[in-house]
C-alpha cells in the first residue's frame, strides 16, 4: 500500500470512527484503515457508502452486480473479490459473476444484451447504466429513458449514486494500492 494503514485500536482519537465503521461493516477493513489517515474523509466516506450499501432502495442483487461490474471495468480486483461472495449470498449466480469478468465493454451494450440468459431485465438495465457511466461518463437520453420502466425515481438516484460511489471506491483502492 502507498499509505500506511492505521491498525484498529492503535489511535485512541479514532475510536469513535472505528466504532461507527465496525457497526456498519462488521470490521475495519484495509480500505478503512487507510481512510483513517484522514478522519474527516473516513467519516464522510463511511456515511455515504453505508447509505449506498445498507440503505439503498435497489435490490441487493442489482447493487452487487453494479459494484462487481465497476470493479471489472476499473480493473479493481480487491473490490471484486470483496463483493463476489456478497453477490452470491444475494442470489447472483456464479455463472453471472464469472461472466462479468470476461464480458467486454462496448458502448452499444451488445455484450450485456447477449448475456440475457444470465441476467434479469432489470439487472441488464442496471449493467447498461453502469457501463455507460463508468466508461463514457455521460448518459444519453435514450439510455436513461430505457430504465424508466424498471426503476422509480428513488431507485434511479440510488442506481446512479451506487455507480458513482463505487467508481470512487475502485479508483481510491487502485491509486493507493490498497489490497495489493
Amino acid at each position: 500500500m502507498r499509505i500506511a494503514p492505521i491498525a484498529p485500536g492503535t489511535r485512541p482519537e479514532l475510536a469513535e470512527h472505528e466504532a461507527r465503521i465496525t457497526a456498519e461493516r462488521g470490521r475495519v477493513s484495509n480500505l478503512y484503515q487507510v481512510l483513517l489517515n484522514s478522519p474527516p474523509i473516513a467519516h464522510g466516506w463511511e456515511q455515504m457508502l453505508s447509505a449506498v450499501r445498507n440503505r439503498s432502495s435497489l435490490s441487493a442483487d442489482v447493487r452487487e452486480l453494479i459494484i462487481l461490474r465497476v470493479a471489472v471495468l476499473n480493473d479493481a480486483p480487491y473490490e471484486f473479490d470483496a463483493h463476489a461472495p456478497i453477490a452470491l449470498k444475494e442470489g447472483v449466480s456464479l455463472a453471472a459473476i464469472d461472466h462479468l469478468k470476461v464480458m467486454p465493454f462496448d458502448s452499444h451494450h451488445s455484450a450485456i444484451e447477449a448475456a440475457h440468459h444470465l441476467f434479469t431485465p432489470i439487472q441488464i438495465a442496471a449493467l447498461k447504466m453502469t457501463d455507460t457511466m463508468t466508461r463514457d461518463i455521460k448518459v444519453p437520453d435514450a439510455l436513461f429513458d430505457s430504465i424508466k420502466g424498471f426503476f422509480n425515481d428513488q431507485q434511479k438516484v440510488d442506481l446512479v449514486a451506487t455507480v458513482g460511489a463505487y467508481n470512487m471506491v475502485s479508483r481510491f483502492l487502485e491509486a493507493l494500492h490498497v489490497g495489493h
